[in-house]
């Protein structure tokens, strides 16, 4: 598949400190239009953390969200996998020609065909240290939220905090015990994020599962965003009305809603 250059402006990169020069793309751009949400994490999540990941993430992507995350191992890999390679973003760290870390090169090839990859490097570039770091603020960047489902006090997913912090964002974390994913748990003893009791309740806050007869397509996921009837009909023309008449959707005060 041809690395392609994206030309148009991301509105959420421009939360970041420098807008990159480019951004490098293999697959479905669309995606940058839906809700987005940030998931990070640990390398070596427990058990507990890899079964919450995978749960949160695919009730996020059953609402109409697009999981954003670096595709590394443990939580990055869990978070994409629990969306579904069609509902997610990646970000990488080095030329979108190389599949790295090379543990997870099949599902960065799943992601390519059916999901979108992102990076700031040309093809051929090797990841480095600070390629991670760069990486890191774009994955921040894309997302309306950040959660963050484990992590150690020095990590980089706690850096990962900081860089929303500069953005204005909301951190979420999970509950752990104690003496267990001690960076979220200092987080959450500060003040600095909110956590997560209710996976449900809370990814409720993004909209409405399809119904098992509505097809998830980008008319629903549009839908949930809450869009203005103008934008609608700017995007889809004709199809805002026959979705009124079908009862797929309501107009209130000029708000396009899923029934």
């Amino acid at each position: 598949m041809i690395t392609l250059t994206i030309q148009e402006k991301i509105p959420e990169l421009q939360a970041m400190k420098k807008y990159p020069k480019a951004v490098f793309s293999r697959g479905n751009t669309e995606l940058l239009m839906r809700p987005k949400v940030s998931i990070v994490g640990t390398r070596r999540p427990s058990t507990y953390t890899k079964q919450v990941t995978y749960t949160l993430a695919k009730a996020l992507a059953s609402r109409g969200v697009c999981v954003v995350s670096g595709v590394a191992m443990g939580v990055d890999a869990i978070a994409h996998g629990g969306a579904g390679v069609e509902n997610t973003i990646a970000v990488v760290a080095n030329g979108l020609d190389i599949r790295y870390p090379v543990v997870n090169a099949k599902l960065i090839a799943e992601i390519e065909s059916q999901g979108l990859l992102l990076s700031q490097f040309e093809d051929g570039f090797k990841a480095t240290s600070w390629s991670f770091v760069v990486r890191n603020e774009v994955v921040v960047a894309l997302g309306d939220i950040l959660i963050v489902t484990e992590a150690d006090l020095k990590s980089g997913s706690m850096r990962s905090v900081e860089l929303a912090r500069k953005m204005g964002k909301e951190i979420w974390v999970l509950p752990h015990r104690l003496g267990e994913s001690e960076g979220t748990n200092s987080l959450l003893q500060k003040g600095e994020a909110k956590a997560i009791h209710d996976i449900e309740a809370f990814a409720s806050r993004f909209g409405q599962v399809a119904n098992e007869g509505l097809e998830r397509d980008d008319f629903f996921y549009f839908c949930q965003t809450l869009p203005t009837l103008d934008q609608t009909i700017e995007r889809f023309g004709e199809r805002v009305y026959e979705a009124e008449l079908e009862g797929i959707i309501t107009i209130q005060n000029g708000i396009v809603c899923l029934t």
